[in-house]
């Protein structure tokens, strides 16, 4: 499906009943990498995918920004008349769902945030030079977006007022320092590490994000 916004298209796949359930990719990948936990959570939400300007099916863009993807985003929820869907942002998704929270916290009931950062050190040194490698000799655009931003202050976390569940996994390429202060920072607010995992491990083609998601809510 396609849900234009004031600046874009955006595409989106909707399956499932129940209440509203937004679900965000990371850098350089699209709805599908949720398809084994949409397969799981469609049984107790509806499920919007999309796919983040840029990405996927949805329009290209000349560049990336995560407060760009956020108002989308929102625009989207507005058009669709969703009530106050949950987010669940994995990466670069955790980010924009962040920024959604903090710009517009009425239109969303909570969040649960995979492997987010809210400053670019929040990344391992090993992972950043390497993107800082890759961006000299490519300058791509989603890697110069991952190197610049976000730029999420902790006055901004101190703000957010709806329940946030952060995760990350014990292999993460986020710091699980960092992780620990933005849920910190969040007054609503957990953390949960999943022991042995990578980055992506339990998010990517995995229903384990979608077993924790549906634990969460029910809490």
């Amino acid at each position: 499906m396609i849900q234009q916004t004031s600046k874009i298209n955006l595409y989106y796949e909707k399956t499932g009943t129940g209440v509203p359930l937004i679900m965000l990719h990371g850098n350089g990948e699209d709805h599908t990498i949720f398809n084994k936990a949409t397969a799981v959570l469609k049984k107790h939400f509806t499920v919007y995918a999309i796919d983040t300007r840029g990405h996927g099916k949805s329009s290209p863009v000349d560049e990336l920004h995560y407060e760009d993807m956020a108002n989308d985003v929102y625009e989207f929820i507005c058009k669709l008349n969703l009530e106050k869907p949950i987010v669940y942002g994995f990466s670069d998704g955790g980010i924009v769902a962040l920024i959604l929270a903090i710009k517009h916290p009425e239109a969303i009931s909570r969040i649960v945030a995979s492997g987010v950062n809210t400053q670019p050190n929040g990344l391992n040194t090993i992972n950043l030079l390497i993107y800082k490698i890759t961006y000299f000799f490519t300058r791509a655009k989603r890697i110069k977006l991952m190197l610049n931003e976000p730029s999420i202050t902790d006055t901004q976390l101190n703000n957010i007022k709806i329940p946030v569940s952060v995760t990350g996994g014990s292999k993460d390429m986020i710091k699980q320092s960092h992780l620990k202060h933005i849920a910190d920072s969040i007054p609503n607010s957990t953390l949960t590490i999943f022991n042995g995992e990578l980055h992506g491990s339990y998010v990517v083609n995995s229903t384990k994000i979608a077993d924790f998601i549906i634990e969460t809510v029910r809490k």
